[in-house]
């Protein structure tokens, strides 16, 4: 009985080590892919370059993707990943108010950070590229927490939703395009939320 044991985990062993062994491949590669965009571009990354980088051959890299569009796939999944796993690490404010404009600035300041991350993530700047459904996964569970705060916050229309969604793209872009790193539009996302919440309290008293 114990051989038979024995037998039996020994080949789950050896499939869970080459998991984790892709999984490290392909986390270094999305890894020396955001290397090679900030650097050349997210439209020039050089898949020659990148199979240099991860001491693979260039053939080998479509192991992990099936194409250079599928490369962005694994880039915009990992991203997104990034952005989802900032807004979760701290504790939610108890007024909701100040929690979205909390949410606000960690999204502009993200943008911000990594101008080549913030075009692929929130600009089509890759013809052709559509995320798939599991690259979409954490970008929608972005947009399930960013409702949930607005909610929270008393904007629960669609419309108005979709105004804040407006205005919080304009203030990420302007702080990308004009102050990379800086906080000149950064500053403002404690007025712009309260410049939506108040058109909503007039709105909603409007008689």
């Amino acid at each position: 009985m114990s051989d038979r044991r024995t037998a039996e985990t020994k080949p789950d062993r050896e499939t869970d080590r080459r998991a984790r062994r892709r999984a490290k491949k392909r986390a270094k590669i999305i890894t020396e892919a955001w290397s090679l965009a900030r650097r050349d571009g997210l439209a020039d990354i050089s898949l020659r370059d990148l199979a240099d980088r991860v001491d693979l051959r260039q053939p080998s890299l479509y192991a992990y993707f099936d194409s250079k569009l599928g490369l962005y796939d694994l880039m915009f999944a990992d991203g997104q990943r990034q952005l989802l796993d900032r807004c979760l690490a701290r504790e939610a404010l108890a007024d909701p108010v100040e929690e979205l404009i909390v949410l606000v600035e960690d999204l502009v300041r993200f943008s911000s950070e990594d101008p080549v991350r913030h075009q692929l993530l929130f600009q089509r700047t890759i013809p052709g590229f559509e995320p798939s459904d599991e690259a979409m996964e954490p970008a929608s569970a972005f947009i399930a927490l960013m409702v949930e705060r607005l909610n929270a916050a008393g904007v629960d229309g669609r419309s108005e939703i979709d105004v804040f969604s407006a205005m919080v793209a304009g203030l990420a872009h302007q702080q990308v395009a004009n102050d990379p790193g800086g906080d000149r539009y950064l500053v403002l996302s404690r007025r712009v939320v309260r410049m939506l919440l108040a058109d909503i309290d007039t709105r909603r008293t409007k008689p």
